[in-house]
């Protein structure tokens, strides 16, 4: 049971504005943290639920929702609620990247290239690396193509995690705009943990066993 414990969970992707209308994204539905939410408030866990632009909902008396839409909204949520927090789950697929410039007015079709100038988000993980307590456990999420165990297990080094969930999208069924996942769990000795193909809500149980 997490009866007396506060969970933070990032979910979703984040929307970089380009002008009114457009943005950068990615296809992230977040499921994956909504699931974890739940499952971690039916164990008698106090989740604070910080989501990206989604078209999911959840409803639990102990689920609190934060709705942002950018990396800087997130991570400004994050850094408001982390102390809070007992455990960090960070599930949330953020941009890695935000236009330097934002138009006003829609960016008119033309004939030439647009050129849109990217700078890098600020890196969450990272940051909340930094500042975790003793008694904080914060869990990072990788999603990989190539070279993945070793892409993993330098993040978890790198971002001070206890432990780090991969996924591949080479594995057919994982990653975004699924309902299943397959998934590794690697942890802060780089033992790891092989689970089978499982439905999100079924991976969501793996990794709140852990806790």
């Amino acid at each position: 049971m997490l009866k007396g414990r506060t969970i933070l969970i990032t979910a979703g992707p984040t929307y970089e504005a380009i002008d009114p209308v457009r943005f950068i994204g990615n296809h992230s539905s977040g499921l994956m943290g909504y699931s974890l939410a739940l499952e971690a408030a039916n164990r008698g866990a106090d989740v604070i639920l910080i989501s990206g632009p989604t078209s999911l909902t959840v409803s639990h008396k102990r689920i609190s929702r934060i709705d942002v839409v950018s990396a800087e909204d997130m991570f400004d949520a994050c850094m408001n609620n982390f102390l809070k927090a007992n455990i960090i789950i960070m599930s949330a697929a953020v941009a890695d990247y935000t236009p330097e410039k934002f138009s006003q007015s829609k960016i008119k079709k033309k004939q030439e290239f647009v050129d849109i100038k990217l700078k890098p988000t600020k890196d969450i993980l990272a940051e909340l690396g930094k500042i975790k307590n003793k008694n904080q456990v914060l869990i990072g999420f990788a999603l990989e193509t190539d070279n993945e165990i070793e892409n993993a297990k330098k993040k978890l080094r790198n971002k001070n995690l206890d432990f780090i969930v991969l996924n591949s999208l080479k594995d057919k069924g994982a990653g975004f705009k699924s309902r299943t996942n397959k998934i590794k769990i690697i942890d802060k000795n780089e033992k790891i943990t092989d689970f089978e193909l499982k439905t999100k809500e079924e991976v969501a149980n793996d990794i709140i066993d852990l806790l």
